[in-house]
Protein backbone atom coordinates (compact mmCIF):
# COMPACT_ATOMS: atom_id res chain seq x y z
CA UNK A 1 0.00 0.00 0.00
CA UNK A 2 3.12 2.40 0.52
CA UNK A 3 4.05 1.97 -2.61
CA UNK A 4 0.88 3.32 -4.04
CA UNK A 5 0.48 6.14 -2.24
CA UNK A 6 3.93 7.33 -3.18
CA UNK A 7 2.62 6.71 -7.03
CA UNK A 8 -0.58 8.54 -5.51
CA UNK A 9 1.28 11.75 -4.08
CA UNK A 10 3.20 11.73 -7.24
CA UNK A 11 0.12 11.92 -9.69
CA UNK A 12 -1.68 14.22 -7.52
CA UNK A 13 0.94 16.77 -6.22
CA UNK A 14 0.93 19.63 -5.42
CA UNK A 15 -1.85 17.69 -3.24
CA UNK A 16 -0.71 15.36 0.00
CA UNK A 17 -2.68 11.93 -0.29
CA UNK A 18 -3.31 9.65 2.58
CA UNK A 19 -4.42 6.17 2.24
CA UNK A 20 -6.39 4.41 5.42
CA UNK A 21 -7.61 1.10 5.62
CA UNK A 22 -11.23 1.25 6.67
CA UNK A 23 -13.09 -2.19 5.61
CA UNK A 24 -12.60 -5.50 6.52
CA UNK A 25 -12.60 -6.15 2.38
CA UNK A 26 -9.25 -4.29 2.28
CA UNK A 27 -10.74 -1.24 0.93
CA UNK A 28 -9.81 2.15 1.68
CA UNK A 29 -10.49 5.80 2.43
CA UNK A 30 -8.36 8.24 0.32
CA UNK A 31 -7.96 11.77 1.51
CA UNK A 32 -6.29 14.86 0.04
CA UNK A 33 -5.27 17.71 1.64
CA UNK A 34 -4.02 21.59 0.43
CA UNK A 35 -0.92 22.78 1.46
CA UNK A 36 -2.31 24.34 4.28
CA UNK A 37 -3.47 20.72 5.44
CA UNK A 38 -7.19 21.65 4.86
CA UNK A 39 -8.91 18.58 3.33
CA UNK A 40 -9.80 19.02 -0.41
CA UNK A 41 -11.60 15.58 -0.79
CA UNK A 42 -12.19 12.20 0.40
CA UNK A 43 -13.20 8.92 -1.60
CA UNK A 44 -13.51 5.43 -0.68
CA UNK A 45 -11.44 2.87 -3.05
CA UNK A 46 -11.48 -0.90 -3.66
CA UNK A 47 -9.26 -3.62 -2.98
CA UNK A 48 -9.86 -3.95 -7.12
CA UNK A 49 -9.10 -0.31 -7.54
CA UNK A 50 -5.84 -0.74 -5.66
CA UNK A 51 -4.53 -3.48 -6.74
CA UNK A 52 -5.47 -3.44 -10.98
CA UNK A 53 -3.04 -0.71 -12.48
CA UNK A 54 -5.85 0.47 -15.05
CA UNK A 55 -8.46 0.99 -12.41
CA UNK A 56 -5.69 2.72 -10.53
CA UNK A 57 -5.38 5.52 -13.76
CA UNK A 58 -9.25 5.70 -13.60
CA UNK A 59 -8.77 6.42 -9.96
CA UNK A 60 -6.32 9.38 -10.79
CA UNK A 61 -8.17 10.53 -13.38
CA UNK A 62 -11.50 10.68 -11.54
CA UNK A 63 -9.69 12.48 -8.72
CA UNK A 64 -8.31 15.48 -10.68
CA UNK A 65 -11.49 15.72 -12.23
CA UNK A 66 -12.64 15.88 -8.83
CA UNK A 67 -9.81 18.10 -7.84
CA UNK A 68 -10.74 20.48 -10.96
CA UNK A 69 -14.49 20.86 -9.54
CA UNK A 70 -13.64 20.70 -6.12
CA UNK A 71 -11.65 24.02 -7.32
CA UNK A 72 -14.33 25.82 -9.65
CA UNK A 73 -12.29 25.22 -12.53
CA UNK A 74 -14.73 22.41 -13.96
CA UNK A 75 -18.63 22.53 -13.23
CA UNK A 76 -20.05 19.41 -12.72
CA UNK A 77 -22.95 20.62 -15.66
CA UNK A 78 -19.77 20.50 -18.18
CA UNK A 79 -19.28 16.60 -16.89
CA UNK A 80 -23.23 15.64 -17.37
CA UNK A 81 -22.25 16.93 -20.42
CA UNK A 82 -19.82 15.07 -21.64
CA UNK A 83 -21.03 11.96 -20.12
CA UNK A 84 -24.47 12.50 -22.57
CA UNK A 85 -22.23 13.58 -25.46
CA UNK A 86 -19.90 10.08 -24.80
CA UNK A 87 -22.99 7.90 -24.58
CA UNK A 88 -24.69 9.60 -27.77
CA UNK A 89 -21.55 8.46 -29.55
CA UNK A 90 -21.20 5.10 -28.15
CA UNK A 91 -24.73 4.30 -29.18
CA UNK A 92 -24.62 5.86 -32.75
CA UNK A 93 -21.45 3.48 -33.42
CA UNK A 94 -23.12 0.52 -32.18
CA UNK A 95 -26.16 0.98 -34.57
CA UNK A 96 -23.12 1.20 -37.45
Amino acid sequence: METISVLLNEALTPYQVRLDAWDVEGGCRVTLTDTDGSLVLARGLSRAQLADKRLLIDVVDGLHRDLRVAEGRLQPCVIAALRNAEQGRAFVSSMA
